[in-house]
């Protein structure tokens, strides 16, 4: 956990958790979402976006952060296959106070595949409450 505002250090790399990508997931993906994807492509970009706001939500869902201001730059760089487990994981690039109670939290945040390269980034602006 990242912490309030006022502790939060620029720099810091905080795990986002795991996800596996299974067959029969993305083919139920693919066939909701996605119909024109081919499955034998791996996940799709939608699916491998919905991974990452998963493991954001789950990480952040005891966090002091109060909103999500925006989620800017996405990029995509790979559509890994099924079998695949991909990390998250999230940096603190800034952070600017606003006011006395609060600030925003610049970060990047990535998703890994198990050979540690990138399959998505994006960067994320947030409120999060300064320390009572």
């Amino acid at each position: 956990m990242p912490g309030y505002f006022d502790e939060i250090e620029v720099g810091r790399v905080v795990s986002l958790g795991a996800a596996g990508l299974n067959q029969n997931a993305i083919e139920a993906f693919v066939e909701a979402f996605a119909p024109a994807w081919d499955p034998s492509e791996g996940a799709p970009d939608a699916m491998i976006y919905a991974v990452w706001a998963k493991l954001d939500l789950e990480a952040s869902a005891t966090w002091p952060q109060t909103k999500r201001l925006a989620v800017d730059a996405l990029r995509w760089a790979r559509n890994p296959p099924a079998g695949e487990l991909l990390r998250g994981r999230m940096t603190v690039l800034g952070k600017d106070p606003v006011g006395q109670d609060k600030g925003i939290v610049i970060a990047q945040h990535d998703l890994l595949d198990e050979a540690g390269r990138l399959v998505f980034s994006c960067l994320t602006r947030s409120v999060f409450a300064m320390k009572p």
